[in-house]
């Protein structure tokens, strides 16, 4: 099983930056994609940024320019740089990391608990 854990979230202004983390444990080895989505209240959950092992990233087109997603293969750290942030930014943003289990060749998703981001004056 893998664990994941943010940290970084907060209260900004409009055209301020804020950086999120998220720390893995457990099963790292298992991890491939791994990556950010956000749900602001009364939507659905979609899908911000993504980026492979390899270091290959995917953006939501509403945030293309603006943030960049990164990782640290190492620590087992995903990274979310968001700058130029806008009210609808606001979200709670989740962490998460695609799983497979070579022994029993199952694939899975697991999910961080959720950080914070509000983008206001």
């Amino acid at each position: 099983q893998v664990q994941l854990v943010e940290s970084g979230g907060g209260l900004v202004q409009p055209g301020g930056s804020l950086r999120l983390s998220c720390a893995a444990s457990g099963n790292v080895f298992s991890m491939n994609r791994m990556g950010w989505y956000r749900q602001a209240p009364g939507k659905q959950r979609e899908l911000v940024a993504s980026v492979t092992r390899g270091g290959t990233t995917d953006y939501a087109d509403s945030v293309k320019g603006r943030f960049t997603v990164s990782r640290d293969n190492f620590k087992n750290e995903v990274y979310l740089q968001m700058n130029s942030l806008k009210p609808e930014d606001t979200a709670d943003y989740y962490c998460y990391a695609d799983v497979f289990d070579a022994r029993t060749a199952v694939h899975s998703r697991a999910w961080g608990q959720g950080t914070q981001v509000t983008v206001s004056s």
